[in-house]
């Protein structure tokens, strides 16, 4: 997905998603977590430098998270979803 048309809800949502919280991910992309709450509290396309920008998106991505464009099949507008399994502590087979 074209880093532009990233919005600021996307990147919440992708860091909640992950279980991250806004220093884990301003340390993964080596950005401060003032900026990256800039960039989450955007209503439209995250602003800020196009390489943090492309940073905190590749920290998300490495955390297991997609971007999906509003161009996505079925999808009703951009979202985001994870690509692998987070850890939990819930045993197998107990529905969680």
């Amino acid at each position: 997905m074209d880093h532009p048309s990233i919005t600021g809800r996307q990147l919440a949502a992708a860091r909640t998603l992950a279980e991250m919280s806004q220093a884990d991910v301003a340390k993964a992309a080596n950005v401060s977590v003032p900026t990256l709450k800039r960039m989450e509290g955007a209503s439209g396309a995250v602003p800020g430098m196009t390489n943090n920008v492309a940073a905190v998106v590749r920290a998300l991505e490495a955390a297991g998270v997609t971007f999906i464009d509003g161009d996505y099949s079925g999808s009703g507008g951009p979202g985001v979803r994870l690509t692998q399994q987070l850890t939990t502590d819930v045993p197998a087979g107990a529905g969680g």
